[in-house]
């Protein structure tokens, strides 16, 4: 299978050689993470993009000092909502009702059960719900990066309250959560790049419950 051949070429990359991306490999990937499911199909995330080196520079003093954030070619920050609100919930259902031309008690009847549930919820159990979400996304941009043969590292290892002000995210109602550097390995001073890849083995990791 061509997709799990390509999950077991990528790794996280230690170091990256500043080689740009093209946009429709960038285009693919950020796709693909809008395209990753989400709980009531809300979709509590933004992706910001950053290529403004200065920026990036800011982000690398808060994050451990990593090269690949400064060195890569795209820097994509995965952003959750700081909270649900009625707008934010309404706004997707109506924009469901839109797109599929109508809507259905059912369907109805659930968002009130959402209105009447999520807003109400203290704003950070409802920020690491919105996180979550996001996770699942991050994790489908880095299949979609390996697909298209774009190397990627994921990072929690910086300072989330530091990169919400360098980016304006607070005001945005938005607070980071991870952060995924894309771009192209720098082979020659990667220490990384031609270890094994280990993974527990297939047995240990899956139980099968009949």
């Amino acid at each position: 299978m061509e997709l799990l051949d390509k999950l077991r070429w990528r790794y996280a990359a230690k170091a990256m050689n500043g080689q740009k991306v093209t946009q429709e490999k960038v285009d693919n990937i950020l796709e693909a993470a809008i395209l990753a499911p989400t709980s009531s199909g809300l979709q509590p995330f933004e992706i910001m993009v950053v290529t403004n080196q200065e920026i990036k520079e800011k982000i690398r003093a808060i994050g451990w000092n990593q090269s690949v954030i400064t060195d890569c070619s795209h820097l994509l920050v995965f952003a959750a909502w700081d909270t649900y609100t009625a707008e934010r919930i309404n706004t997707m259902f109506d924009l469901t009702n839109e797109q599929r031309g109508g809507t259905n008690e059912g369907w109805e009847n659930y968002r009130q059960m959402l209105l009447s549930t999520y807003p109400q919820r203290d704003p950070q159990v409802n920020f690491e719900h919105a996180a979550r979400q996001a996770y699942i996304a991050f994790s489908q941009a880095i299949a979609a990066a390996a697909f298209e043969a774009v190397d990627s590292t994921p990072i929690e290892g910086f300072d989330p309250d530091e990169l919400d002000k360098i980016l304006n995210l607070r005001e945005k109602g938005l607070r980071s959560c991870v952060i995924l550097p894309i771009g192209y390995r720098d082979a020659e001073n990667d220490w990384l790049v031609n270890l094994v890849k280990v993974r527990k083995s297939k047995e240990d990791m899956i139980t099968l419950i009949d």
